[in-house]
């Protein structure tokens, strides 16, 4: 366990690739949006089957 900890901070430190913090700014601002549409899209689809399902409750009960 000891021996994977010290690859996996070898491996963070000396082989990834970290982005700037201009990219990294820029990058959080484009998951940021996505994540506001995909927000907005599913509270939509929501919104849709909500008024179907309750148009269809009202019409078996009528």
């Amino acid at each position: 366990m000891v021996n994977y900890i010290k690859e996996s901070y070898s491996e963070l430190k000396n082989h990834v690739t970290w982005p700037s913090w201009s990219e990294a700014q820029k990058l959080t601002v484009v998951v940021a949006v996505f994540s506001i549409i995909l927000a907005l899209l599913v509270f939509g689809v929501d919104k849709v089957f909500s008024r179907v399902i309750e148009f269809y409750f009202e019409w078996i009960k009528s």
